[in-house]
């Protein structure tokens, strides 16, 4: 009697605009890439394989931001051809460090990098890939933490949501022993408005966190800002850090733009 084989869910890794970090998360699982490899079709991952298959695919994760016309459109077919979409890293959650653009004339950088500047075709603005499609799930990092993408890939696979903390880089710090570096020695720090998943690895070496997890649930961005400002952060220094983290977490914007005004 012929038994039937179980079909093995479709996974598609996409490429935007970006460094190929949170991509390189994922091969460097190593082992675990195996077990991973065992439990899907790897249908498109240009990172480590030329071989595709055609869609639909049961999980898309998509690395990278938004900064051309051709992104904008090709992010809307990958949605159309995805079941589950994840977003991965700070580029495709909101635009990475591409996006201090954004409170600048990019016109002016394309002039400044490239020798003919009539040949690039970019838009204004660097974005998330929730800007643009729906989105089912955001892991943040710069890069994404390899065991959280793997919890990721794997709670989607067992149809559940993914456990990944929401609590803030302070509580990191707190599980490592290491001194609140702010208390300690006055150096500004977003850890306590960032959430975790570093491990605080900038505060375990002494110098502030700059929010590369993003922003971590309700934090509060006025209580940090006037402590920066009397521990003498000058009002460009706030303005600057708070930049770099809407580079991170695009919500922050407005609150950027309200100590440019």
């Amino acid at each position: 009697m012929a038994t039937s084989t179980r079909r093995r869910p479709k996974l598609a890794v996409w490429k935007f605009s970006s460094c190929d970090g949170c991509q390189l998360q994922l091969l460097d699982l190593e082992d675990h890439l195996l077990d991973i490899a065992d439990a899907v079709e790897i249908a498109y991952f240009l990172e480590a394989t030329r071989a595709t298959a055609r869609g639909p695919y049961d999980l898309s994760l998509v690395e990278g931001s938004i900064t051309t016309r051709h992104d904008a459109e090709r992010i809307q077919k990958v949605r159309r051809q995805s079941k589950v979409l994840v977003a991965i890293g700070a580029c495709a959650n909101s635009g990475g460090i591409q996006a201090l653009k954004n409170f600048a004339d990019h016109k002016e950088f394309v002039r400044a990098v490239y020798a003919r500047p009539e040949y690039i075709d970019t838009l204004a603005t660097s974005t998330g890939i929730a800007d643009h499609v729906p989105v089912d799930f955001e892991l943040r990092g710069c890069p994404v933490d390899r065991h959280q993408l793997l919890e990721v890939v794997s709670a989607y696979l067992a149809g559940r949501k993914p456990n990944i903390p929401r609590t803030a880089v302070c509580t990191e710090c707190k599980r490592r022993g290491i001194p609140c570096i702010t208390v300690a020695s006055g150096t500004p720090c977003l850890g306590p408005v960032t959430q975790a998943g570093c491990g605080a690895l900038c505060p375990g070496c002494g110098r502030g966190c700059y929010g590369c997890f993003g922003p971590k649930e309700t934090p509060n961005m006025a209580n940090l800002m006037a402590e920066f400002a009397a521990l003498g952060r000058s009002e460009k220094g706030i303005r600057d850090s708070l930049r770099l983290f809407n580079a991170n977490a695009a919500p922050f914007r407005e609150e950027s733009q309200r100590h440019d005004d």
